[in-house]
């Protein structure tokens, strides 16, 4: 049985998708072998093309079109065969031994109830907290998402606190592991389920990680496993292209989630105070288009 699968999706991100499976073709030996399985979700950049060229050992998964973050990765789920499953993202790079570190941290910690990421590291080696967020509430809204007030609140301990967990030098548990990298037992994603494809867009990985943790599956962070992630990847250019698309879906994922997770009421409550933020930080159009839809799923890629 083949120990670990490794599921990567890709959208356009040619070359970052090649550093991915660079960085992984010396570190797959030291878990005895695993099986790499990208899932091209319609790229038009080459892509495909650069995996089967360069990577035949990969098995390569080719969308005629975009899917999404939840349905792409699922249909790798779907496929992947070993013990332990990991969802990495196209524009990671792997540090050395990180794989080891995760799959013998699950084989030695009871990996039946277990789910872990690597410590995310920014490429100037920072870690990445804003990765490792609380459940979404209040603080994340007016604070994290304010462009005046967020480099002060993520410089102020007591104030990050209420919106991202703090990292430590061992590994500490978390609310919510960032759908960047996540692996977990076979067993651990059959219990929990697939990612939601009702979000279109974010906040799949969040809404995984809180019925993980409904059904008593402990989310941990080894920062000993470290991962380069230069984040945004598939998306940046979308919010070059079109910024208010961008923040209508961030949000309109958030208030799913949170309409799913926290209830109706909690969903108005929320709503409100998105459209809130959104005048208060000189949006009144994006505030209007949110309360026209009512916060409803757009479609991003479209």
């Amino acid at each position: 049985m083949v120990k670990l699968s490794i599921v990567i999706l890709s959208w356009n991100t040619k070359e970052l998708l090649k550093q991915c499976l660079e960085s992984l073709k010396r570190e797959i030996q030291t878990v005895g072998g695993a099986e790499i399985i990208v899932v091209d979700n319609g790229s038009s950049d080459g892509s495909p093309q650069m995996v089967e060229a360069a990577f035949p050992k990969v098995k390569l998964i080719k969308n005629k079109e975009n899917l999404g973050f939840a349905k792409g990765n699922n249909l790798g789920l779907k496929e992947a065969v070993g013990k332990y499953i990991m969802l990495l993202n196209s524009d990671t790079t792997v540090g050395k031994g990180a794989l080891k570190v995760l799959v013998t941290f699950l084989e030695k910690n009871g990996e039946d109830n277990l789910a872990l990421s690597p410590l995310l590291m920014l490429p100037n080696a920072q870690p990445q907290i804003d990765y490792f967020m609380h459940f979404p509430n209040f603080w994340q809204i007016f604070l994290y998402h304010h462009p005046l007030w967020r480099p002060i609140a993520l410089r102020v301990g007591p104030v990050r606190s209420l919106i991202a967990q703090e990292p430590a030098k061992e590994p500490f548990e978390v609310e919510q592991l960032p759908g960047a990298a996540i692996v977990a037992s076979r067993k651990v994603w059959q219990e929990v389920g697939d990612l939601d494809k009702d979000y279109h867009f974010l906040f799949e990985d969040v809404d995984w990680s809180w019925r993980a943790q409904k059904k008593g599956i402990k989310l941990i962070v080894i920062p000993e496993a470290e991962v380069v992630h230069f984040g945004g990847g598939s998306w940046r250019k979308k919010l070059k292209e079109n910024a208010s698309r961008f923040y209508y879906q961030f949000f309109a994922s958030f208030l799913l989630f949170v309409q799913k997770n926290y209830g109706s009421r909690a969903r108005t409550f929320y709503k409100w105070a998105i459209i809130s933020s959104f005048f208060l930080t000189l949006k009144p159009i994006l505030a209007f288009k949110f309360w026209w839809h009512n916060g409803r799923q757009l479609n991003l890629w479209g």
